[in-house]
């Protein structure tokens, strides 16, 4: 199923704290089937969020040696250069080391403030987020558009809808490629 996340749930199916959690937005949609979410949307971001029960592929959805696409349409401060633009297609360096390159489009750019869609192909922990704030540009709101054939579209915030049958066939052929990639 496909589920337009809101800013504000967490991507689980229980939280010991009591917070609103993707299990619920599922169970009220009336989804009866027993559903995981594939990779995770931070507490704070927005956005297209599988759920399958399908484990082989979540982890081919969600292992970057696959190259599953997926891409955030970020608001930031400041305004962003050409410059901080060019080290995303280097990668950004990280912490824990240098982040695959990203592809970045400036939408906008008013005087203090800017939007961008952003594509990567990692999944690490909050990783557009800390992308952004090694070039000075903290995100003021981050939503994911797009996880490799699956779009937001129109899908409203908490809402949730079956994968359609040329979606579920856009990610069958994800997992078949992939094993193609790690046969011998």
């Amino acid at each position: 199923v496909v589920m337009h996340k809101p800013a504000g749930v967490m991507t689980t199916m229980r939280d010991p704290e009591g917070r609103r959690t993707v299990s619920d937005l599922v169970r009220a949609a009336g989804v009866t089937a027993r559903v995981v979410p594939v990779g995770r949307l931070d507490y704070d971001t927005s956005g297209v969020l599988l759920l399958t029960d399908d484990g082989e592929a979540a982890n081919v959805l969600t292992h970057p040696r696959f190259g599953v696409e997926k891409t955030y349409r970020a608001t930031l401060r400041g305004r962003l250069e050409p410059t901080a633009v060019e080290k995303f297609l280097r990668g950004v360096r990280l912490e824990e080391g240098r982040a695959a390159p990203a592809l970045v489009r400036v939408v906008a750019v008013r005087r203090d403030v800017s939007l961008v869609d952003i594509t990567i192909h990692e999944g690490r922990n909050r990783q557009v987020r800390r992308m952004f704030e090694v070039v000075e540009h903290p995100v003021v709101a981050l939503t994911r558009l797009r996880f490799g054939p699956i779009s937001l579209g129109e899908l409203a915030p908490g809402a949730v809808r079956p994968a359609t049958p040329r979606e579920v066939a856009a990610l069958h052929r994800i997992v078949s490629e992939s094993r193609e990639q790690v046969a011998p």
